[in-house]
């Protein structure tokens, strides 16, 4: 009997197995630790991400890839960005010929610059029109508490993208269709970078003026790369791109937001890590994101500030002088 299977057991991964339960799937999570796969099986709850949440009883949970995988016709991959190919590489002997590979990761690989799409399809030897990918303004704890959200799916096999449409559509969870998988990916990885940089503003102690020009802003560079990437440019008006970006930067539930804040405290990267304890996909994604505009010719400077501050101990009061003080232009 096919199923839909969730390869992580994170945030995201947990409150997405609920969403598929509750639009009629069977879903298997496959956990890392054996702890957390027992506490989903015998209590339906995740003790390490979203405690609160009861899961419905159609979400299971193991370890053993092999069975979690078996007869799933949707997989969806929902591990930290970096990490994504070597286990993907563990994984994809069990994919069945067919399935539908949904990411719901957003970073850009290190070393290779590939968005997670090419990672997926070059790791498991799939065809580009095999993968979808989601992505929207979802933070997982209000998902997980059925406050209304939309996000967005992209394939470019619109068959595809429709069948996951339909797995994950409930009352509270209204996803869309879009073929534009290179604007959606980027939307989502450059996002977590400018909320880094929200964050650090934040605690500054700027104010609203501040707030808007860095999203407005780094929307502007989002697009830049996007398009010169072959993206369509109104998809970073979408959910994908400025929804997501509003609710990265303005949530305190947001982990890159939240992240920035230590940094525009004066802590250190260690001294962050620590205190968030959680995965900030933009303190990576900074370093790729801004070999693949240097790639590409594209100025993004509000990344470039911001991997400046995150990796080679930049202050951020000088970072924001240098955006402040750049050569005026045309917006």
């Amino acid at each position: 009997m096919s199923h839909a299977v969730v390869l992580g057991a994170g945030s995201w991964g947990t409150a997405f197995a609920k969403v598929l339960a509750d639009a009629g799937r069977e879903v298997v999570i496959l956990a890392r630790r054996p702890a957390v796969a027992e506490a989903i099986e015998s209590f339906r709850t995740n003790p390490d991400y979203l405690p609160h949440l009861l899961l419905p009883e159609a979400v299971h949970a193991t370890t053993d890839a092999a069975s979690a995988i078996a007869g799933a016709d949707l997989v969806v991959l929902a591990v930290p960005s970096q990490t994504l190919r070597g286990n993907l590489a563990d994984w994809a002997r069990h994919l069945e010929p067919d399935s539908t590979l949904v990411s719901l990761m957003k970073g850009i690989e290190l070393g290779t610059t590939k968005r997670m799409s090419e990672v997926i399809v070059e790791t498991a030897g799939v065809a580009t029109d095999r993968v979808a990918v989601v992505s929207g303004p979802n933070l997982a704890p209000e998902i997980a508490e059925e406050q209304p959200a939309a996000t967005v799916v992209a394939c470019t096999d619109m068959n595809r993208a429709t069948l996951v449409q339909s797995s994950i559509t409930t009352p509270y969870f209204r996803p869309y269709t879009n073929d534009d998988v290179i604007g959606c990916e980027l939307g989502g990885a450059v996002k977590n970078v400018i909320a880094l940089a929200y964050g650090i503003t934040t605690a500054m102690g700027f104010g609203d003026n501040t707030r808007a020009t860095l999203i407005t802003r780094g929307l502007a560079e989002t697009a830049r790369l996007g398009v010169a990437l072959g993206a369509d440019p109104l998809t970073f008006a979408g959910l994908a791109g400025l929804g997501d970006l509003v609710a990265s930067c303005t949530s305190p539930l947001a982990r890159n937001r939240t992240f920035g804040e230590h940094l525009g405290r004066g802590e250190t990267l260690e001294q962050a890590q620590a205190a968030t304890r959680q995965t900030a996909e933009g303190v990576k994604s900074c370093l790729a994101i801004r070999d693949l505009a240097r790639m590409h010719g594209v100025e993004m400077p509000i990344t470039e500030q911001v991997e400046r501050v995150c990796h080679e101990g930049a202050d951020p009061h000088t970072a924001m002088a240098v955006l402040m003080s750049r050569k005026p232009r045309p917006e």
